[in-house]
């Protein structure tokens, strides 16, 4: 009789392949699936699925783990929502090579991260001196999901360059600098790493006293070195992932271009955020879905923009949310990063007069509507406009929304909390780009933009719309959060079969209530005093499993997680 260390009994079990379900058992020993099948004997532990899904882990591509992973590894906010496997070093940024000064800079703006908690798990956890002693350091961290890694642009850029050449304009890197790039990359994925990130957006800017208001350096890298660097993602059949500059459209030729198929036949694997269905300009998703087809049908790329399949909810603390980087008045007053001195500049005359000019402004590239009849505050000491919009305050005091919204910011400053939505509204679009074959299912952005936003449950809230609405068979939408996602990123999970690593999430159906919109906050951990924005949806969510070890069950986390527990590990890409 076969010893089991968990049997997962009875559930209705998806394999991450796009087959239809079969109820069964599934055994686990070793850290694998060994079995599933009818009535196998039990287990070590059992967790009882009858009624529920078994499916393989979910798996999260677009994280900005970076700096969490080395103070509080669990990772618990992806665990909880029946993710396994999370790829972190997204845009341009990751702590393999820079020191802690310049991580904390590079991190801290863009992706709205406490300077001094990204600088202090640097600086305290870092022993590593290349990327296969970062692989390792991140290995033997007591982990909670699996972690895969891109390599940042900006990261090595700065390494080679020094953070000042690198973040200016006008420097380039030499000849041996860029050698020493392409070096840093080789011995990345010689170490697993599943690609390099890049960064074209403008709205990156860097934060600390040496540089403020720079962009990160990889935006200002030429095409011949980003070239260079993607000669050798193409010969590994590896991944890059860009965030691109939406002021310059016509640079997407160049991803195009660089993604297409070359005489040997091999195309360059490129992922840019993001499909998503603006607000401010509801063609560009249909347009950029057409042109990713022609290119991917007609010069054989392997390109997919990345699609949160949600409605894109922002929240914004005063003014300190990344869509004012879009604007210059917006980035004039987020360059004053002292909030006292940035409030005197809200008054300012020839400030507020740019500023509604920036506001009224309804045609270009941009990513948020402006309409401030549609920007809810949701917090504020004054109660009286709680639950009202800046257009409607605008109205009654006989002024322009513009003034009504800094108005109140310079009052009130950061405790002043309001929530829009800028993309992902309606749900008949949503639906499309769910069965996209140029998308894929990420872009959650987990572990940054604290007080922005929370989309650690997306791969929950997608498959209760699917459940809700018949977008697609079940088995499809698994297979498009799971097995489709392993499968391109060149990653060790994603399926349910004998041999195969067990990473498993249980969901019950039952609790796809309407809850995981909800909104919540928790404590961030290692950094005092602070919230950030969290889902929630236990009773969704009732087991997760990592490398065939339950890490969270029945809205519990395993003893020690996160402290001694070792589920689980730094998850190579094979070529």
């Amino acid at each position: 009789m076969a010893g089991y260390d968990v049997v997962v009994r009875g559930g209705m079990v998806y394999d991450g392949t796009g087959a239809k379900p079969i109820r069964a058992d599934v055994g686990i020993a070793g850290g694998q699936v060994t079995a599933v099948g009818i009535d196998l004997p039990e287990g070590v532990r059992t967790i009882e699925a009858q009624g529920k899904w078994v499916l393989p882990g979910l798996i999260d591509v677009h994280t900005h783990y970076d700096a969490e992973v080395l103070y509080a590894p669990g990772l618990g906010e992806s665990a909880r929502h029946g993710v396994t496997s999370v790829v972190i070093g997204n845009c341009s940024l990751s702590t393999v090579y820079c020191d802690a000064e310049d991580c904390a800079d590079m991190f801290a703006r863009v992706e709205a991260l406490p300077w001094d908690v990204v600088h202090s798990a640097v600086k305290e956890h870092r022993g590593w001196q290349d990327p296969k002693g970062y692989a390792t350091a991140l290995a033997a961290r007591p982990l909670g999901v699996n972690v895969a890694a891109f390599l940042g642009h900006s990261d090595i850029r700065v390494a080679a360059m020094g953070l000042a050449r690198a973040s200016d304009g006008k420097a380039h890197a030499t000849r041996a600098e860029r050698r020493q790039m392409v070096r840093m990359l080789t011995d990345a994925l010689d170490a697993g790493f599943v690609g390099l990130s890049t960064i074209r957006s403008t709205f990156s800017k860097l934060e600390g006293k040496r540089y403020p208001g720079r962009q990160l350096p990889s935006t200002y890298a030429p095409w011949s070195e980003y070239r260079e660097l993607n000669a050798v993602l193409r010969e590994r059949d590896r991944i890059h992932q860009s965030t691109p500059n939406l002021t310059g459209r016509v640079e997407m030729a160049h991803f195009f271009l660089q993604s297409a198929a070359r005489r040997n036949g091999r195309p360059l694997k490129t992922t840019l955020i993001s499909a998503a269905d603006i607000r401010a300009d509801r063609m560009v998703v249909r347009l950029a879905t057409s042109v990713a087809a022609v290119a991917n049908r007609l010069l054989g790329a392997e390109f997919r923009w990345q699609h949160l399949p949600v409605p894109f909810e922002v929240y914004a603390d005063g003014v300190d949310l990344v869509v004012f980087e879009e604007f210059g008045s917006g980035v004039a007053a987020l360059n004053i990063r002292d909030l006292l001195r940035r409030h005197e500049f809200l008054d300012d005359p020839g400030f507020r007069r740019a500023f509604r000019k920036d506001i009224a402004k309804r045609f270009g590239s941009r990513v948020w509507h402006r309409d401030l009849y549609d920007a809810e505050i949701v917090a504020c000491p004054d109660d009286a406009v709680v639950g009202r919009s800046f257009g409607a305050i605008a109205d009654d005091r006989g002024i322009l929304p513009p003034d009504a919204l800094l108005d109140l910011v310079a009052e009130h400053g950061s405790k002043l909390r309001w929530h829009t939505t800028i993309a992902n509204d309606r749900d008949a679009e949503l639906h499309r780009l769910a069965r996209s074959p140029q998308v894929q299912i990420g872009f959650a952005d987990s572990g940054a933009h604290l007080r922005n936003m929370a989309f650690y449950n997306m791969g929950v809230r997608f498959l209760e719309r699917v459940h809700r609405d018949r977008v697609m068979p079940v088995e499809r939408a698994v297979h498009r959060l799971t097995g489709e996602l392993a499968q391109w990123y060149g990653l060790d999970t994603g399926r349910i079969a004998p041999g195969a690593r067990a990473d498993i999430a249980v969901l019950d159906p039952a609790g796809f209530d309407g809850s995981s919109a909800a909104y919540h906050e928790a404590p961030m951990p290692g950094a005092d005093g602070l919230r950030r924005m969290v889902n929630r949806n236990d009773g969704a969510v009732a087991a997760t499993i990592v490398n065939g070890v339950p890490v969270y069950e029945k809205g519990v986390f395993a003893e020690g997680f996160g402290t001694t527990l070792h589920a689980g590990s730094f998850l190579r890409a094979v070529d």
